[in-house]
């Protein structure tokens, strides 16, 4: 079915009701209409790395893991995983009258805001710091999520549109400036995607205020959402966000005038409870009846696309494909993808056949909640680090274990407990062969507002420092001298100095998903390979950043910044050795198609294995003054190569690639001669000196 029948159908039946009952369907819980024969539907459901909160489903990792392995096919794949299993909750528990909240199909995902500081505690549930690369996964996830059936396998949700990534403490009365020339340089391109390369079904505003709008209700943001981009989708309200606009913004005085302001700017759909004050604006002349209806109209336009009035092929997904082994499968192929490898020495990967004893030791290495992330489901099996490597190993070696230690999350002073378990970790260490040693954070230390423990200020980060007690338990490990492997669980950037000084093998985990420890423990041993690179710059030190709350991007991520990164975005090593040998730019224009930029690379694997990598295209505008600083992703593609192999990789360019911004926020071009670096990582000096590969560089001119 098309949008236009679609609406034509939404149309028929929302003109059969009532004011009163169009009114009521506008909320997330939208009651039954009996007497038309309709039921209660919810349109509240999750689905960010698998469908959460309803119960058992296949648990991926979270999404700044899938950002990290730069793979638009396997984001594709994840999410029509989560639109099938989500398709057969929705069979499942509607076949016994149960439309309660979490079990529909309109998931309010992706998250597809920019990660522009490390202290925000929500950052891990977005793709990265980059416009391109967030963009361009979630096109992926939202294509993947929605299908190309006869119906929408399931609704996507952009969220949160669209200048928003803290601070969560103020949330909820702060005003988010940003200039023309970075909202569309850095903070629209994302959304922009979705909508016009994706088809998104939703978009969700924010808590906060824009520019002196809220976001929930806000004219510019709705002007640039459906005028210029072309939205047909439903709008929805962050939840409780429009109570926020009388209570918190201080723009409307009670809550009948919020929820006006909220409809009649083009919010269709409360997540909370004020538009019980619908009808209530109405009768004051606040609200029109066809401001009303219209919202009823898009959001069974939404119910119509997804076949819930008149079947689909979808309807017949049994319930058993939830966690099925191909979903499992590809859960633990996606978290061995998201692992980021920093350092290595040469330790990685281990030898199984020389190991006798392995110590596993840390807060995190045998914790579930490491594994999981925030917004997820719940698994039917959890493998830790811990049980991976006891799994993989199978008796042919000793795991020491000094794990279970919650004590070692605390950001307080070590106690008399945290000294006995800090022994008991140091024995373990002395009496092996090697350590793994996973130290970390999880959703109760870095989240939303409102979700973490107390250790952390409202889910945001305070440093990017780990806990004190942490840090203390990796000085005492570095001091027995064995090898170590620092396996690190964490959303963010963490400060990873003393490991890269003192540890043999460090690695970035994130939160990997319910089969982490099964992934890891296959790479740590060489059965695959760590595959992720990152997606946000690991920075030495706060210090280098404007304040939180500064919304200029002038310093920030590895577009802006001036001073060399501890790790650098698009940054990770891996077991294999993949370099672009040569690479050409071609470049078709046409007047009226505009320009069709794409770089041809020849690529060899000159290791003695199998190996994988992430080929990226970075482009520096060499003439225009508006231009980013840094070099800027604008292409990439990940690639297997069996040894020896030689092969050529085409990857197609955005002409936005070649505009700049203005200080109006226009796309133009603005410039001729152009710098395209192909390798696989960034042309930075620190990049170069991590991997020891130069990006081979093309100096390109448009003629124009």
């Amino acid at each position: 079915m098309n949008r236009e029948e679609a609406r034509k159908r939404a149309e028929e039946l929302v003109g059969k009701m009532t004011l009163e009952e169009r009114a009521s369907q506008l909320r997330y819980d939208a009651p039954a209409i009996k007497r038309l024969g309709i039921p209660a539907y919810n349109w509240w459901n999750e689905g960010l790395h698998g469908v959460a909160r309803a119960g058992q489903a296949t648990m991926f990792p979270q999404a700044i893991g899938l950002g990290a392995t730069f793979d638009t096919n396997l984001i594709g794949q994840i999410a029509s995983v989560i639109a099938e299993e989500g398709r057969a909750k929705y069979n499942a528990f509607s076949a016994h009258g149960d439309r309660g909240i979490y079990k529909g199909l309109t998931f309010w995902s992706p998250n597809v805001n920019i990660f522009r500081d490390p202290r925000w505690g929500r950052g891990h549930e977005t793709y990265g710091e980059d416009p391109f690369l967030t963009k361009s996964l979630g096109v992926a996830f939202v294509k993947g999520l929605q299908g190309d059936g006869k119906v929408m396998k399931a609704a996507a949700c952009a969220k949160h549109f669209a200048v928003h990534s803290g601070p969560e403490a103020d949330r909820h009365h702060f005003d988010a400036e940003a200039s023309k020339k970075d909202m569309a340089e850095t903070y629209l391109p994302a959304f922009e995607g979705l909508v016009k390369e994706a088809g998104v079904e939703a978009v969700m505003g924010a808590y906060n205020r824009v520019n002196g709008e809220a976001a929930c209700a806000s004219k510019t943001l709705q002007k640039i959402l459906r005028e210029d981009w072309g939205f047909k989708g439903h709008f929805v309200s962050d939840c409780w966000a429009i109570r926020d606009f009388h209570e918190n913004h201080m723009i409307t005085s009670t809550p009948v005038e919020s929820a006006a302001l909220a409809i009649n700017t083009g919010c269709d759909l409360n997540c909370g409870n004020t538009y019980l004050y619908i009808m209530k604006a109405y009768e004051e002349g606040l609200v029109s009846e066809d401001v009303i209806t219209e919202a009823a109209v898009r959001l069974y336009t939404t119910r119509f696309l997804l076949g819930l009035f008149d079947g689909s092929e979808y309807d017949s997904i049994p319930y058993t494909v939830v966690e099925s082994p191909e979903h499992l499968a590809l859960s633990e192929k996606a978290a061995a993808e998201s692992f980021v490898l920093v350092k290595n020495n040469g330790i990685l990967p281990l030898n199984k056949d020389e190991i006798r004893t392995i110590a596993v030791i840390g807060p995190n290495a045998n914790s579930r909640a490491a594994l999981a992330g925030n917004y997820h489901g719940t698994a039917s099996r959890y493998v830790t680090i811990q049980e991976g490597i006891q799994d993989y190993t199978d008796g042919s070696a000793r795991v020491l274990t000094a794990v279970g230690c919650d004590l070692f999350r605390d950001r307080t002073e070590p106690l008399a407990e945290v000294q006995d378990r800090m022994a008991e970790a140091v024995a373990a260490a002395e009496n092996s062969d090697v350590v793994i040693l996973c130290p970390g954070l999880d959703e109760t230390l870095e989240g939303e507002e409102g979700d973490t423990g107390n250790s952390y200020a409202s889910g945001d980060k305070e440093s990017l420092m780990l806990p004190e007690v942490q840090r203390q338990l990796m000085e005492a490990i570095a001091k027995t001298g064995k090898p170590v492997v620092l396996c690190l669980t964490a959303g963010s950037d963490i400060d990873l100095s003393f490991a890269a000084e003192h540890f043999d093998a460090v690695m970035v985990l994130w939160y990997p998903g319910a089969n982490g420890g099964s992934a890891l423990a296959k790479v740590l041993f060489g059965d695959e390979e760590p595959g992720g690179k990152l997606p946000v710059t690991f920075y030495n030190s706060l210090s280098e950043l404007p304040d939180f709350s500064d919304y200029s991007m002038k310093g920030r991520t590895y577009r802006f910044m001036e001073n060399e990164a501890q790790y650098p975005f698009g940054y990770g090593l891996t077991y294999g050795d993949i370099r672009v040998e040569q690479a050409e730019f071609i470049c078709e224009s046409d007047e009226e198609a505009g320009i069709s930029p794409r770089v041809n690379a020849v690529v060899k694997n000159d290791s003695g294995r199998t190996a994988s990598d992430v080929i990226q295209v970075y482009v520096k505008n060499m003439d225009s003054p508006l231009a980013v600083p840094n070099p800027q992703l604008f292409g990439f593609k990940r690639i297997t190569l069996e040894t020896g192999e030689q092969a050529e990789v085409s990857i197609l360019l955005p002409e936005d690639g070649f505009k700049v911004v203005n200080e109006e926020g226009e796309r133009i071009f603005d410039g001729d001669r152009f710098e395209i670096f192909v390798g696989t990582s960034q042309p930075d000096r620190r990049s170069i000196a991590l991997t020891g590969k130069v990006p081979v560089r093309v100096e390109v001119s448009l003629g124009r």
